[in-house]
């Protein structure tokens, strides 16, 4: 079965978390279209796997508001362009207040740490490994969300993060195949996160977080105008 969601990011999880994983991204992607009943046992014949763990993706995608419950089974709803906006709105509301906390706090560590990932991010571009570098980048915005150490914040990051995984991967991707050049520009722009967090310079944190959000809804839009773009991008790892 030809998987759209990076499969050695699952290579340790469980059987229902790879369910959920692959059906999230053939929802996002569009591969699964919106109005597509999903039927525990098509899934758990497609997947190979019993119906317990399809039920509980299901559950998992049904809280996402990927799908609904109805009589016949579970109904897709799929992700318009309105609810990635409104998904980027959350973000940028976690990201901004995580921002003006760090503000106020003292960051070697944090810098230390991001530094880090950084360097990984590098690597991973140079490799030409997207997959693995989309999931660099939400670890860099994770470590900065966690350092401020405030619970109902980091609930909200968790609950938002599956769904908005998906987004970067396929953002990401569409990068890739478009303008690889592109890539200099965002680790720039992370760069000067770092660097913001490093100096405390308000005007410094705000341009960092204008130019990295900023770049994030430039760069999702034009995948779900085109069908056969998302088609390609959906598919780009699914070539390994």
């Amino acid at each position: 079965m030809k998987t759209f969601y990076p499969k050695k990011q699952l290579s340790k999880e469980s059987k229902g978390e790879q369910v959920l994983a692959e059906l999230r991204m053939r929802i996002i992607s569009r591969e699964v279209k919106a109005g597509t009943v999903l039927s525990e046992n098509q899934l758990g014949a497609l997947f190979d796997v019993s119906r317990s763990p399809v039920r509980e993706a299901l559950r998992v995608l049904a809280s996402e508001n990927l799908v609904r419950s109805e009589r016949m089974g579970a109904v897709v709803v799929g992700i318009s362009e309105k609810n990635i906006e409104e998904i980027y709105d959350v973000r940028l509301m976690v990201e901004s207040f995580t921002f003006e906390r760090l503000l106020m706090m003292q960051t070697d560590a944090l810098v230390q740490e991001l530094r880090k990932t950084l360097e990984m991010m590098e690597i991973a571009i140079k490799y030409k490994d997207v997959d693995q570098f989309s999931f660099l980048d939400l670890e860099f915005h994770e470590t900065v969300i966690k350092y401020i150490d405030h619970h109902h914040i980091m609930m909200l990051w968790t609950n938002l993060r599956p769904v908005l995984e998906c987004l970067i991967i396929l953002s990401m991707r569409y990068r890739m195949i478009t303008d690889e050049k592109d890539f200099e520009r965002v680790l720039y722009n992370h760069e000067l996160i770092v660097e913001a967090i490093d100096k405390k310079e308000k005007n410094l944190v705000d341009l960092a977080f204008e130019r990295n959000f900023h770049d994030v809804h430039n760069q999702v839009e034009p995948i779900w105008a085109e069908e056969e773009m998302m088609k390609t991008v959906r598919e780009y790892s699914a070539k390994e």
